[in-house]
């Protein structure tokens, strides 16, 4: 495995994992990639949420990579979705070098970071920028962050904003954003998050349905904010709720129809 960091606009960083192509394995010589989006509430990037989660995947046989992105008053004026569009420019820039499926890029975001994951699917950069954005393939998602109505976490949006004024969150609220374009959407969330409620999931879940967007949702009974791969490593051991890494595993090798097994 090869890895390697590369600066970003504003401060932003992407780490990239990257599985070492060789001739005694030519059905694995190019492969899709997976961008994981650590959450932290646009406060933080969750170190829980970043190195665990990218060496999932690469042990499920995909390149992976991790966004560092700006938080606090750093993601402002659309600083983050910036980052994360920059970042998917530069692995489709270097996509045959590295061996990634240029097409077969998907983000993985986990709660601010889901909210930042989706928004790379459907919220538009400001301006003439939103010419140039680039798009995830796919979007995995764990107790993401969707709406900025009734059952917000506020605190994402302030910071987003910059404003404690829920009226101008609005304009980063995703549920309404949703389109018969969306990429596919595999989501999980936990019934017991009090941070994230599941509103938030089930929100999305609808427009999902509405827009017949290919999708996928799991809803597990247990489990508080935050689990990320639910390992001893992370601190949220529990068997059951780890599954939902397989499960996305699965779902994405039948989205991008790829299968090394």
């Amino acid at each position: 495995m090869q890895f390697k960091t590369y600066p970003l606009p504003g401060g932003g960083e992407l780490d990239v994992y990257l599985r070492t192509p060789a001739p005694a394995m030519p059905n694995a010589l190019r492969r899709p990639l997976v961008l994981v989006v650590p959450g932290g509430g646009y406060e933080h990037v969750s170190a829980r949420e970043a190195d665990p989660v990218a060496l999932q995947f690469a042990a499920a046989g995909y390149h992976a990579a991790v966004l560092t992105y700006s938080v606090g008053e750093g993601a402002r004026n659309y600083q983050p979705l910036r980052q994360l569009s920059a970042a998917l420019a530069l692995l489709r820039e270097h996509a045959e070098a590295w061996g990634v499926l240029p097409e077969q890029i998907a983000v993985c975001g986990f709660s601010a970071g889901g909210h930042l994951a989706l928004s790379g699917a459907v919220l538009d950069l400001p301006g003439g920028e939103a010419a140039a954005q680039q798009r995830p393939n796919a979007v995995l998602l764990a107790y993401p962050v969707v709406t900025a109505g009734e059952h917000a976490h506020r605190g994402s949006f302030v910071r987003l904003s910059g404003s404690e004024d829920p009226a101008d969150h609005q304009k980063f609220t995703l549920e309404d954003r949703i389109t018969p374009d969306t990429p596919p959407v595999f989501v999980w969330h936990t019934m017991e998050d009090a941070t994230v409620p599941v509103e938030n999931t089930l929100l999305l879940l609808a427009a999902l349905r509405k827009n017949r967007v290919p999708c996928e949702v799991h809803l597990f009974e247990k489990g508080v904010h935050g689990t990320s791969v639910s390992t001893a490593e992370v601190d949220a051991a529990s068997a059951h709720r780890a599954h939902w890494v397989q499960l996305a595993v699965e779902w994405l090798n039948d989205t991008f129809d790829f299968h090394l097994a």
